[in-house]
């Protein structure tokens, strides 16, 4: 138990230190990634390797290819992308060796859920009252922020591997359904109030896809999904009041929403256009970027604003295959647990913006893909022993 303390510890350091303009936060994330991922495998060596471990590992090895070869526009950047590729693999690594069972799992699955409650309460009253302060003390670049969180964008990204944590116990719990639903109005209220389009839509769909999916699951009868569906949309529209909705509404009538972001696709297309095998090195997106522009911001591009042209363009074509074959083999596991439906939405998010760049936020996203990995090698195990069919991952008590 107490490695998990250390993992959870890990990663709320991580979390809470995103606004940190600086790079030891990263790097001390990482090097515990490292360490605590060498202790894990040190102590038990898992007796098979996932799948996702396989592509992840490819995304580090191919970066060494990258560098070796000489095929990085700037080796220092590739260099930084490695470390941050390395501590995706080893998140995902230490997830999988200490969720298998479903005790330790639906312990941390929890742990994360408060945790995000407790961040989205103070994002939503930060975002009204800091001025652009975190903690209501440090001042940043940005008027408007989120917890930790500078940008709307990765703040949404973080809530969506939580929020459908807490539909799910909201929908299959009944003395503390009440409790899960603030926790589950609350996370989608933050998103309100951080005016992310992308976010809004995907932590609508993640309400719709839950409910859905615990219906069809039999979580719950006609009956108790109607009166939770109720519970949900009285907690849920007083939220949205408190929080406000006009000012991500008025975002969605933009003249033109795409602006900047289609450029810069068209030129990241262009990027993989001329190197489509090799790439232009892990991370040198920004280096290689003036080159291939279409327009002049007056701005430092700093990312493509679409993670998945930016695997291909900095990767090429194997690697980002290898990347999208990960998205791919979550499908099923995610939406047969439910909970864990959030990993899909993330890699969604990600054809419009860039929640991978940051190692502890795109770790997040790892963490939960490793928990997903980890609840499917119990199931197998519980179906080989039980000599039951494989639809007993659809029951009630499989978490």
């Amino acid at each position: 138990m107490l490695v998990h303390i250390i993992f959870g510890v890990l990663f709320a350091f991580g979390i809470l230190t995103l606004w940190v303009p600086a790079v030891w936060p990263a790097s001390i994330f990482e090097a515990g990634t490292f360490l605590l991922c060498l202790f894990v495998l040190w102590r038990k060596w898992p007796a098979r390797i996932p799948y996702p471990a396989w592509p992840l590992l490819f995304a580090v090895a191919w970066g060494l290819v990258q560098l070796r070869a000489h095929w990085s526009a700037y080796a220092f950047d590739t260099e930084v992308a490695l470390l941050r590729w390395g501590a995706f693999l080893c998140v995902f690594v230490i997830a999988y060796c200490l969720f298998v069972d479903a005790g330790p799992r639906s312990w941390f699955r929890h742990a994360m859920l408060w945790f995000g409650f407790l961040v989205s309460v103070w994002a939503t009253l930060e975002s009204f009252t800091s001025g652009g302060k975190i903690f209501w003390i440090f001042p940043t670049e940005n008027s408007f922020v989120m917890g930790p969180i500078l940008y709307h964008n990765h703040y949404a990204a973080f809530v969506e591997i939580v929020l459908p944590i807490a539909l799910f116990e909201a929908l299959r719990r009944e003395g503390n359904a009440l409790l899960y639903t603030g926790m589950a109005a609350a996370l989608y209220g933050s998103v309100l109030a951080s005016t992310s389009r992308a976010g809004t839509i995907l932590t609508t769909a993640e309400i719709l896809v839950v409910v859905i999916l615990m219906m069809a699951r039999g979580y719950t009868t006609g009956r108790d999904i109607g009166v939770a569906a109720l519970r949900i949309l009285v907690v849920f529209g007083v939220f949205t009041v408190v929080v406000g909705w006009e000012r991500v509404w008025e975002r969605f009538w933009q003249p033109d929403p795409m602006q900047v972001r289609r450029e810069f696709a068209e030129s990241t297309l262009r990027m993989i256009a001329a190197h489509p095998l090799t790439g232009t090195g892990l991370g040198t997106w920004p280096t290689v970027y003036p080159h291939f522009a279409l327009v002049d911001i007056g701005l430092f591009a700093n990312q493509a604003h679409n993670d998945w042209l930016q695997f291909f363009s900095e990767g090429g074509i194997l690697f980002g295959l290898a990347i999208l074959s990960i998205f791919l083999w979550i499908l099923r596991p995610a939406f047969r647990s439910i909970w864990g439906i959030g990993a899909i939405a993330v890699f969604l998010h990600a054809i419009v913006d860039f929640p991978f760049s940051l190692p502890a936020l795109g770790a997040w996203t790892m963490l939960m893909v490793g928990m997903l990995a980890a609840r499917q090698a119990t199931t197998k195990k519980q179906s080989a022993t039980n000599g039951v069919s494989r639809n007993t991952s659809f029951g009630i008590k499989d978490i």
